[in-house]
């Protein structure tokens, strides 16, 4: 066992206690004080041994990484589906025969609804003109009498608008007159909405499992600090210490472990951003400037190291809370 106590017997509040004095006068000045030298001790100790220090810190900087890269990553991949399709627009065929006045009063139609973003009217001219600029299909256009191609309407719906809504959309379209049919990849949009709500789940189910495991981490570190000074915890009991005045250190050693750890987590999901931040411009580039990727907001980042102080002291003080009473 170290000679020399991890809290330092000369606390303020021990010193009145050993002397028999009280401190009824200024108990909240007392109550102040031996926190202000709790967490300062608390921090000493940690940098009297830093390469232990930095080690568990370490450990649990990657724990609280892993969550907010998946997060970025599933954020990313939500903002591709939208930018390479996921609200496709849907391709309405009119039935052949149908005129120009007719698409145009359907559109008009369509653009009312509260699920529509916009409609665009692709007349048979601009089809054949598309079908012409195809490889293989300019020469046997030379040989039609007259123009087959019907019209059709390009409707995008919101962004906001889930496939199921798409669905009703596209349901509701297909039962109008005049329509011949209707064209939509709304199995694909369902199959990467449900493949991102399992994503969504997984990375929820992945934070709150590194959180134990941020628990476990720093309740183990401050059960071997407590288990390794049993004989001077049992010297301050004696003296008249309570519970509260003993593992209060242990718990500022706690959120210091949690704090450094958030910050240092938060600085690795800012590394991951840097990471793919020149090959995510180069795909942006492919598509036109239509990718554009997110970042972790600062909300985000500065909100993991008040996070993670709290699981730190809350790992400290569910161990300190044990170990005491197995100690009385």
């Amino acid at each position: 066992m170290s000679t020399q106590p991890e809290f330092p017997m000369e606390s303020p509040l021990l010193s009145d206690q050993s002397r028999g004095i009280r401190t009824k006068a200024r108990p909240v000045a007392s109550w102040r004080e031996h926190h202000g030298w709790s967490a300062a001790a608390s921090l000493r100790r940690l940098m009297s041994r830093p390469v232990g220090t930095l080690l568990t810190v370490a450990v649990m900087a990657i724990a609280l990484a892993l969550p907010l890269t998946f997060y970025l990553l599933l954020g990313n991949v939500q903002k591709m589906g939208e930018a390479l399709g996921q609200n496709q627009t849907v391709s309405v065929f009119l039935q052949p025969g149908q005129s120009g006045s007719s698409a145009d009063l359907m559109a008009k139609k369509l653009r009312d609804r509260a699920d529509v973003a916009s409609v665009k009217v692709k007349t048979p001219d601009q089809g054949m003109d598309e079908l012409a600029k195809m490889q293989g299909f300019s020469g046997a256009l030379h040989t039609l009498d007259a123009n087959p191609l019907p019209f059709v309407l390009e409707v995008l719906p919101r962004t906001d608008v889930n496939a199921d809504g798409v669905d009703r959309l596209v349901a509701d379209m297909r039962g109008l007159q005049g329509v011949d049919q209707v064209q939509d990849s709304g199995t694909w949009r369902q199959r990467l909405e449900a493949l991102l709500g399992v994503g969504e789940r997984a990375v929820l189910i992945l934070a709150g499992l590194l959180a134990v495991a941020v628990l476990l981490v720093v309740g183990n570190t401050v059960r071997v600090d407590i288990a390794s000074r049993s004989e001077e915890i049992g010297v301050l009991m004696l003296v008249g210490a309570s519970r509260a005045f003993v593992r209060r250190p242990y718990l500022y050693a706690g959120i210091w472990y949690g704090l450094f750890a958030g910050v240092l987590a938060a600085g690795f999901a800012v590394l991951v951003e840097l990471a793919l931040a020149e090959p995510v411009a180069k795909l942006g580039q492919a598509y036109a400037g239509k990718l554009q990727i997110d970042v972790l907001p600062p909300w985000l980042l500065a909100s993991v190291p008040v996070a993670a102080a709290f699981l730190g002291w809350l790992g400290a003080r569910l161990v300190s809370a044990w170990q005491l009473r197995k100690a009385a």
